[in-house]
C-alpha cells in the first residue's frame, strides 16, 4: 500500500500525519533498527520527521532562492510524491502502490484542507493560530484531533473509491418524487416549524433539515430566510455523518432476487405503504403493521433482508454522543455579500442504521462572524495593496471609507468588552495600527502598515475561535446554547414515525436508486452513464454495487470489477481533458466506446453554443465541486457573454459496447441527456 499524508510547519514542525500500515510498519522498521540495543525505539511522529525533514528543508529553501518549488516528483523505487504550499502550511501526499497518481493526490489534499476549513472555520487565515489548533500542546487532545481527522481522511479515500456520487463530486438523491416531496413537505411543516417555535432551542434557529439515506440525499429542506447550501459544504457534511455513523452495506446487501423484486421494469411506479397510525409508535415486525391495500410492487418478506435488517440494528453506536452537535463553518451568501466559513451547529440525529437525520442551526451570536470577515477582508485588500507598491489614497481604492470602518471596528471593539471574550491583544493591535495610519505623526498608507494589517487579522482570528471553537470543545456555555436534549429525542421520534414503513424499502433503494432495466431498450449497447446537473451539483446515474453475493446490471464478479474501474478511469482522463480545455471526448479502450460531454442551456432547456473553456495549468486545483468548485467558476466565466440569462451546466459520460456505430452512440448520448431532464422523470426535485 505505503499510503501517507503529512502538514507540517515551515520549521519541519508535524502538525499532521496520517499513514496505512504498511508505511508505518516501514517506518518502524527504518528507524527502529538503527537504535542502539539499550534505547527505547523513537516516537513513530519523531521518525516521521526525520523522514519527512530533507524534502520539507529543500522546499523551503527553493521558495526562498527561487521563489518557487515542486508540486510533484517520483522516486526511483516508484514513489509518487505530490507537495502544496497553502500559506506556511506544507501538505505532503505520498503513494508507491501505483493505484493513486498526481490529481488523486492532490485532490486527497485538497479534500482534507476543505474539512479543516469545515472544522476550523476562519481559524484557517491565520497560519499562526492553525498551527496550534492543529497540534494541541496536550497529547491527549492532539491524539483524538488527529484520529478525527484520519478518521474523516479515510471515509473521503473509501467514498470516492466506491460512491460514485464522490467519483464525480455530486449529490445524488434517491429517486422517489411522491415520498421525497412528502418528506420535503413533513420537514417543512411540522418537524422545523415545531423545533424553531419551541422554547428548549437556546436561541439556535434551524436552517437547514435533510436525510441521509447512506450517503443519498432523500430530503432537504431550508428555511426561508436560509442561504443555499453549497454543494462543496453538503459533500463534506455527508463525509462527517459517514465518518461518524459508518455504512455497512455489505450487511444490508440483498440477493439477486430480492433486487430485481424491488428494481421492476419502470422507473415511476413505486408501493406506497399505508401509513402509520399516528397516536404510537408500532414496532418494526412487518406482521405488527396493519394490512397494505392492493397488491404491492415491492414487498419485504423475504428473511434475508430481515436478518440483514436485524444485524444492521445490533452494530455498536459510534462513541460520539449524537445529542452533542458539532461546530461547522459553512459558506452563506446574503444579500449584503458573500461570507465563507459562518458557524453553524450540525445536529447527527441516527434514525436507524443506515438512515440518519441532520439539522444545521444558525447560533445566536454568529453576527460577530459577519463582522470578524468584513474586517478581515478589509485588511487583506489593504496588506495585498500594499505589498503590490501602492500607497496612500490609492492603497484604499475600492474599499469602503476607512473611516467608517475606523468606527464600526471601535463599535465592534467596545461591544465585545463586556463579554467573557478577551480583546484587549485586538484593542492594542488596533490602537497601533490607528496611531500609524490616521494620526499627524504616523506614517500613513505605506508599506509600514504591512505588518500590522498581519497584526490585525491575527487578532481577529484569535477573537473568532473564542467565540466559536472554544465553546464548541470545552467552552462553559456549550451545553446551554444547544437544542435540548428533550427537543432532539422528539425530533428524532418524529421523523422515525414518519418513515417507519419506508426504512426497509430505503436502505434497499439506496443500493439500486436507478437500473439499467430499462434503458437497454431505448439505447441498444449501452452500459452505464452518469449525467450531473453542474448547476445544482445533483448527479443521476444507475447503481454501482460490486459485491461477490450478488449480480448487479454490470455483472458479477470480474466483469463488474472490471468494468468498474473502467468508469472511474473514464472520470479521470475526462478532468484532465476539461484541465486542458475539451468540453467533449470521445475515445475507443477495448471492447468499449467512452464517450464524454460538456455543455451548457439556458432556463428553458435551449442549448446553448460552445466556447473555449479555460485552460489550466498542471498544479492547479483538482477539478471538482468539493475542494474547488472549478463549475461554480465556469458557470460565472460562461455567463460573462450571457450577462441577464440564466445559464445552467451539465455533464454527461457513457460506456458503450465497441460494436455499436459510433453515429448511433452520438445519437444515444443526445437522446439520453434530454430524457433524464424531462419534468415527469426528473428525481432532482
Amino acid at each position: 500500500m505505503m499510503k501517507c499524508l503529512l502538514i507540517t510547519s515551515e520549521s519541519a514542525e508535524v502538525l499532521f500525519h496520517w499513514t496505512d500500515a504498511e508505511f508505518q510498519q516501514k517506518i518502524t522498521q527504518q528507524y527502529g533498527a538503527s537504535q542502539e540495543a539499550d534505547q527505547s525505539p523513537p516516537a513513530f511522529e519523531d521518525s516521521i520527521n526525520t523522514l519527512f525533514a530533507p524534502i520539507i528543508i529543500s522546499c523551503s529553501t527553493m521558495v526562498d532562492r527561487l521563489g518557487d518549488s515542486y508540486a510533484c516528483f517520483t522516486t526511483e523505487n516508484d514513489h509518487t510524491y505530490v507537495l502544496h504550499q497553502f500559506d506556511e502550511c506544507l501538505y505532503i501526499a505520498v503513494n508507491g502502490d501505483g493505484e493513486e497518481g498526481e490529481d488523486d493526490l492532490r485532490r486527497k489534499i485538497y479534500a482534507l484542507k476543505k474539512m479543516i476549513e469545515v472544522l476550523f472555520g476562519m481559524v484557517t487565515l491565520s497560519s499562526n493560530l492553525l498551527r496550534r489548533e492543529l497540534r494541541p500542546q496536550d497529547t491527549e487532545q492532539r491524539t483524538r484531533l488527529w484520529k478525527h481527522l484520519q478518521g474523516l481522511l479515510e471515509t473521503y479515500s473509501h467514498l470516492r473509491a466506491n460512491d460514485q456520487s464522490f467519483l464525480v463530486e455530486a449529490v445524488e438523491r434517491l429517486i422517489h418524487p411522491t415520498l421525497c416531496e412528502q418528506c420535503i413537505e413533513f420537514l417543512e411543516r411540522r418537524l422545523v416549524q415545531q423545533l424553531n417555535s419551541s422554547g428548549e432551542r437556546a436561541g439556535e434557529e434551524v436552517l437547514h433539515a435533510f436525510i441521509l439515506v447512506h450517503t443519498k440525499l432523500l430530503a432537504f429542506y431550508s428555511s426561508r430566510n436560509a442561504s443555499t447550501l453549497t454543494t462543496s459544504d453538503l459533500l463534506a457534511l455527508i463525509i462527517m455523518v459517514q465518518n461518524m455513523y459508518p455504512s455497512n452495506m455489505d450487511l444490508d446487501d440483498p440477493g439477486t432476487e430480492d433486487v430485481e423484486s424491488t428494481c421492476g421494469s419502470g422507473p415511476d411506479i413505486f408501493y406506497t405503504p399505508e401509513p402509520s397510525p399516528t397516536g404510537g409508535s408500532l414496532p418494526s415486525n412487518s406482521s405488527d403493521r396493519p394490512e397494505m391495500l392492493g397488491t404491492p410492487l415491492f414487498e419485504f418478506v423475504d428473511p434475508d433482508i430481515q436478518m440483514a435488517e436485524d444485524t444492521l440494528q445490533t452494530l455498536e453506536a459510534p462513541p460520539h454522543d449524537p445529542l452533542i452537535p458539532r461546530r461547522v463553518f459553512l459558506e452563506v451568501s446574503l444579500k449584503e455579500g458573500l461570507y465563507p466559513m459562518m458557524p453553524h451547529s450540525m445536529y447527527c440525529l441516527p434514525l436507524w442504521p443506515g438512515i440518519t437525520l441532520v439539522l444545521l442551526t444558525k447560533i445566536p451570536n454568529s453576527a460577530v462572524a459577519m463582522s470578524v470577515y468584513m474586517f478581515l477582508e478589509v485588511f487583506a485588500k489593504l496588506e495585498k495593496r500594499l505589498n503590490e507598491g501602492q500607497a496612500g489614497s490609492a492603497a484604499s481604492k475600492g474599499q469602503p471609507a476607512l473611516h467608517e470602518i475606523r468606527n464600526k471596528l471601535d463599535k465592534f471593539i467596545k461591544a465585545l468588552v463586556p463579554s467573557d471574550i478577551q480583546s484587549s491583544q485586538l484593542q492594542h493591535a488596533w490602537t497601533g495600527f490607528k496611531n500609524q495610519a490616521f494620526t499627524r505623526g504616523g506614517s500613513g498608507f505605506n508599506r509600514e502598515l504591512i505588518p500590522l494589517c498581519v497584526s490585525m487579522k491575527t487578532e481577529l482570528c484569535r477573537v473568532y475561535r473564542q467565540c466559536f471553537l472554544t465553546e464548541s470543545h470545552a467552552g462553559p456555555h456549550a451545553a446551554a446554547q444547544r437544542l435540548s436534549p428533550g427537543l432532539q429525542e422528539r425530533a428524532q421520534a418524529m421523523v422515525q414515525e414518519k418513515l417507519l414503513d419506508w426504512k426497509d424499502f430505503l436502505l434497499v433503494k439506496s443500493k439500486r436508486n436507478i437500473t439499467m432495466v430499462s434503458y437497454p431498450l431505448d439505447f441498444p449497447g449501452l452500459i452505464h452513464f452518469i449525467c450531473v446537473d453542474r448547476s445544482t451539483g445533483q448527479m443521476i446515474a444507475p447503481s454501482i454495487n460490486v459485491t461477490d453475493r450478488t449480480t448487479s446490471e454490470l455483472g458479477k464478479g470480474p466483469l463488474a470489477h472490471f468494468i468498474k474501474s473502467k468508469v472511474w478511469d473514464l472520470v479521470r482522463t475526462t478532468r484532465r481533458y476539461l484541465q486542458k480545455g475539451y468540453s467533449t471526448v470521445t475515445l475507443r479502450d477495448g471492447d468499449y466506446y467512452f464517450c464524454h460531454f460538456l455543455w451548457f442551456e439556458n432556463e428553458t432547456g435551449y442549448k446553448l453554443e460552445a466556447v473555449d473553456l479555460p485552460i489550466l495549468p498542471d498544479d492547479s486545483a483538482p477539478i471538482g465541486m468539493l475542494a474547488w468548485d472549478y463549475y461554480r467558476k465556469l458557470l460565472r466565466y460562461y455567463s460573462k457573454s450571457h450577462q441577464g440569462e440564466v445559464v445552467r451546466c451539465y455533464e454527461l459520460l457513457t460506456v458503450h459496447l465497441g460494436v455499436i456505430p459510433t453515429e448511433c452512440i452520438l445519437q444515444h448520448c443526445k437522446l439520453l441527456a434530454s430524457k433524464l431532464w424531462e419534468p415527469s422523470r426528473n428525481p432532482l426535485l
